[in-house]
């Protein structure tokens, strides 16, 4: 039986938690917002149509779901949206949700725990006809048993945070001896974010493609695919740039990656939308390495393509109602390029940076996009993730989308705190980008020289910047009439 869904709080903040708004207020739903101590500025603070706070640790603000769906409850909300991060992939907290009587906007709580277990997800997707990488079916918490595993596998091989996700947990063996130094790092780190020290291990592919499908799938047992992404320039494992679809990927290849993914999520009874996330080696094969059962944050390149509004899907696939489209009726249009924009500094190997925004000019113009909670005289916490936006641009081919997105990365300025947008400026002047030539070890061999290139133009910049602000003072303060 289907319910209208009337009244959301948003378990998020930042700029998803105001992609949601936007969502809601087109689908004529009530908006509540939450936020922490530190974010009674955030902008998606204003934009909602309730707020309410969330005293103590900020970020174990966002974490605590029964304070949380206690909120909801108060609030007269019959759905909660989790966004990306926090609780998003907690199917703790899905049940509760559904325990005490609120629709959880997203899917079903056994998949997300199934898919939370990085071994038991990679059984479950070999059980449907879906290719994996060799290694591992069980959790590893032995360093010597996993010392012996990689040894039959053997070198190079990965090892990563059975529980965990975002690059954490994770580190490349090339050699035995290299193993034991590792294996402790990266359970370590695992300990650290995520409380658990298991860790799985599988063969390493040698700079790969990283692939990833965006599902979307009803409760009727309809299940589409909105394409591909090509998540390959990362930095330590983290997404810096997402393109849709990939430059890179051969017809043939491409289908038998949607053929996979939709077929595996059928079988599976998946609903609500995901994302398969796949390593492509030089000869075409196809591994499988993770599924996320929550919105991406690269979402916007394929709402670009494909028209489709992802976050208002998945807002009506809870309601219970069938998709509005066929496969056949999903038409993929041009080229689409996400630029993370984050707080950090090139001068000091981008690191996170906090601060407030003293000067702030975005671009625009036809196809480009802009997501972001940020503003001229906002104050970027340092408790949280550095990631304070995402330019999105689309042309109709690649070299059109390459061209549009240096023009707007050119406008685009961010004063009082250091960002990543410089080192934005290199990539996109890069021949082997231009020229779509790039794989997971992209941006690891050329980021030395693209960081002092960045430093450099970030100077300029500044130093352009204060000349003007300096010569619109001295034009108010004399009174002087510019006429052009």
């Amino acid at each position: 039986m289907n319910q209208k869904i009337k009244k959301v709080l948003i378990a998020n903040r930042g700029e998803i938690a105001l992609r949601i708004i936007r969502a809601c207020k087109e689908l004529d739903v009530t908006s509540v917002a939450i936020f922490s101590e530190v974010d009674v500025e955030g902008i998606w603070v204003r934009k909602a149509d309730e707020c309410y706070p969330l005293m103590g640790d900020p970020i174990r603000a966002y974490l605590d779901y029964d304070k949380i769906i206690s909120l909801a409850k108060k609030a007269g909300c019959d759905a909660i949206h989790p966004g990306y991060g926090f609780l998003s992939e907690s199917a703790d907290f899905a049940q509760s949700c559904v325990d005490n009587g609120i629709i959880f906007i997203g899917p079903k709580a056994e998949h997300i725990a199934l898919f939370g277990d990085k071994m038991a997800s990679k059984v479950a997707m070999k059980a449907v006809g879906v290719p994996v990488l060799e290694g591992t079916d069980e959790p590893v918490s032995d360093i010597a048993e996993g010392e012996k595993i990689s040894k039959e596998i053997g070198f190079p091989v990965i090892i990563k945070a059975a529980f965990g996700g975002g690059g954490r947990g994770m580190r490349i063996v090339r050699e035995e001896k290299d193993f034991r130094e590792l294996y402790e790092s990266a359970a370590n780190e695992s300990r650290k974010y995520f409380g658990r020290d298991e860790m799985f291990i599988e063969k390493y592919v040698e700079n790969p493609r990283h692939i990833e499908v965006q599902i979307i799938a009803d409760k009727y047992g309809n299940v589409l695919h909105l394409g591909e992404r090509d998540c390959s320039i990362q930095r330590r494992h983290q997404k810096v740039i997402e393109i849709a679809p990939s430059p890179l990927l051969n017809n043939d290849t491409r289908k038998e990656i949607y053929r996979i993914a939709t077929k595996a999520m059928f079988k599976l009874g998946y609903e609500s939308v995901g994302t398969i996330e796949f390593l492509v080696d030089a000869a075409d094969n196809i591994y499988f390495i993770e599924m996320n059962t929550r919105v991406q944050v690269e979402h916007p390149v394929t709402e670009v393509i494909t028209g489709v509004d992802i976050i208002q899907r998945m807002i009506e696939i809870a309601e219970g109602d069938k998709l509005i489209f066929l496969q056949e009726e999903i038409k993929f249009r041009g080229y689409a390029i996400e630029f993370r924009i984050n707080a950090e500094n090139p001068k000091l190997k981008f690191m996170p940076s906090s601060g407030t925004i003293t000067n702030y000019m975005t671009p625009g113009g036809p196809g480009v996009r802009l997501d972001t909670s940020m503003y001229t005289g906002y104050k970027i916490p340092a408790n949280y993730d550095s990631m304070i936006g995402k330019l999105i641009v689309w042309a109709l081919d690649w070299e059109g989308a390459v061209k549009k997105a240096r023009r707007a990365l050119d406008e685009f300025f961010v004063g009082g705190v250091p960002t990543n947008i410089p080192l934005h400026r290199q990539i996109v002047r890069d021949l082997d980008f231009i020229a779509g030539r790039f794989d997971t070890s992209y941006l690891d061999q050329k980021l030395e020289k693209f960081n002092l290139d960045a430093i450099n133009n970030m100077e300029e910049e500044e130093q352009k910047m204060a000349q003007i602000t300096k010569l619109v003072e001295t034009i108010k303060s004399n009174n002087i009439n510019v006429r052009h």
